[in-house]
This record gives C-alpha cells, sequence and structure tokens, in this order.
C-alpha cells in the first residue's frame, strides 16, 4: 500500500466537500470589497453614543450629599420624615405588586 502526501500537493488538508478553497475564496473576495465598504453613523446615534460615555462617567453615589448627612446626623440635625419613608415603602409595594400581577 502507498501514501502519498497529499497535504503538500493540495496547500493545506485534503478536504471532501471544498471548504477549504470557498473559506479561502470568501476571505479574499472579502479584502477586495473592503476598500468599498463604508459605515454611517447618524448624528442620533453619534450623539447616544456621547451620552452613554457620560452617564458611565458619572459616580453613582453623590459624596458630597453622603458627607452632608453625615454630619448632619452627628450634629443631631437630621430629621427623617416618616410620613415620606413610609409614602415610599407603600409606593414600592404597589409597584412590585403590579409587576408581579403583570407577569401572570
Amino acid at each position: 500500500m502507498k501514501i502519498e502526501n497529499s497535504v503538500k500537493a493540495t496547500g493545506g488538508l485534503p478536504s471532501t466537500d471544498g471548504r477549504t478553497r470557498a473559506t479561502k475564496d470568501t476571505t479574499r473576495t472579502q479584502a477586495n470589497n473592503s476598500d468599498t465598504d463604508k459605515v454611517e453613523i447618524s448624528s442620533l446615534s453619534s450623539r447616544l453614543q456621547q451620552m452613554e460615555e457620560t452617564i458611565a462617567g458619572t459616580p453613582v453615589v453623590d459624596s458630597a450629599k453622603v458627607d452632608e448627612i453625615k454630619q448632619a446626623m452627628s450634629e443631631g440635625r437630621f430629621k427623617v420624615d416618616t410620613g415620606k419613608v413610609a409614602d415610599g415603602l407603600i409606593e414600592s409595594v404597589r409597584q412590585m405588586l403590579a409587576s408581579q400581577t403583570g407577569r401572570a
């Protein structure tokens, strides 16, 4: 039995379905067409990208406000509005219940 070196003869692994040749041809075609391809971004999209970058750079916590509240608490000036806290809790529960009934 004689084994031929078919790998060297074809320049790559032998393929029975022509995938190797098709991939090379596609790559070559894409490289030739890259000079004519062009992507345009609308002004709205550009603005959105700028806004996303601005938001990403904005800190989540306002440390100045946190320091102000800490100072007021330590001096005894910080007063909790219990009515406002209660209203916020009730609203949170309403939103939670509404979202659960909306899923069912």
